[in-house]
């Protein structure tokens, strides 16, 4: 797995940059990177601070915020994802963006830890 991230990712990502500088030349593809990166941290804050709040409110109802604190784990790992340079990542990082898509992930994340009993 370690080999995937630190490896086999960068080298997609390197190869998708070559491809798209091909199609727009280099500087159009570092702009668009460059911009992504800019982008993504204001998604990432405004849906960070909604994640809180939701967590908040959802702790002055007397409720446990797991369904909450989920989508905020979410929202950090796909500001990872959009802190990272790469068109591939930033895919991933803007869709967990998303709330519905956010929302299929941690249900499927959720079954996929209860299936194998990972202790958090």
């Amino acid at each position: 797995m370690v080999v995937l991230i630190f490896v086999v990712v960068p080298i997609v990502e390197l190869l998708v940059l070559f491809a798209v500088q091909d199609l727009i030349g280099w500087p159009i593809a570092i702009a668009i990177v460059l911009f992504t990166g800019v982008l993504g941290a204001f998604l990432v804050k405004r849906q960070g601070q909604a994640a809180w709040e939701a967590i908040g409110t959802a702790f002055q109802s007397g409720v446990f915020p797991g369904k909450e604190m989920g989508h905020a784990a979410l929202v950090l790992v796909g500001g990872a994802f959009l802190l990272t340079p790469g068109f591939l990542t930033d895919i991933v990082g803007f869709s967990l963006m998303i709330p519905q898509i956010r929302e299929v992930v941690r249900v499927k994340a959720t079954a996929w830890f209860l299936q194998r009993q990972v202790q958090l």
